[in-house]
């Protein structure tokens, strides 16, 4: 399946359900975890990509991700750091992966996007959003697996 544009990402991704929802907003996630030094990111990733992950580890890395989120936005809220801005739509990001419904595939999407923007306006880039092509990727392999 090849993906060009957010309709056919969308669509796609509404196909998926549960857990295939998880791992794909865990890979949405980890490609902009690089953004982000908090470990306990990483390790909420590896639970939510996870087939076999018990609802208590699910819990705890939900808790984890939450608290990195929380963290992270009293860290940009009052300076406005395009980098700590970045690290913090990283962990809505990795948020969504355990948030229920069928939609945590494409919030952890939208956060990767902010993620990136921040990033490239840190970097005295703009926002030619690169992050959109992955994504059409990474589900592309997904699904041709």
């Amino acid at each position: 399946m090849n993906i060009s544009n957010d309709n056919e990402f969308k669509a796609a991704l509404g196909k998926l359900a549960g857990v295939r929802q998880r791992q794909i907003a865990a890979l949405f996630a980890e490609s902009v975890l690089a953004l982000c030094t908090d470990h306990r990111l990483k390790a909420a990733i590896d639970s939510a990509k996870r087939v076999d992950a018990t609802k208590d580890e699910l819990a705890a890395a939900f808790q984890s991700a939450k608290a990195v989120s929380v963290d992270s936005y009293t860290q940009c809220g009052h300076d406005c750091n395009w980098n700590k801005q970045a690290s913090h739509f990283v962990a809505e990001a990795v948020l969504a992966c355990f948030r229920p419904g069928d939609t945590s595939a494409w919030d952890a999407a939208m956060h990767a996007r902010m993620a990136r923007t921040c990033e490239g306006i840190a970097n005295g880039e703009g926002t030619d959003n690169t992050e959109t092509a992955v994504q059409y990727r990474i589900l592309a392999e997904l699904l041709n697996s």
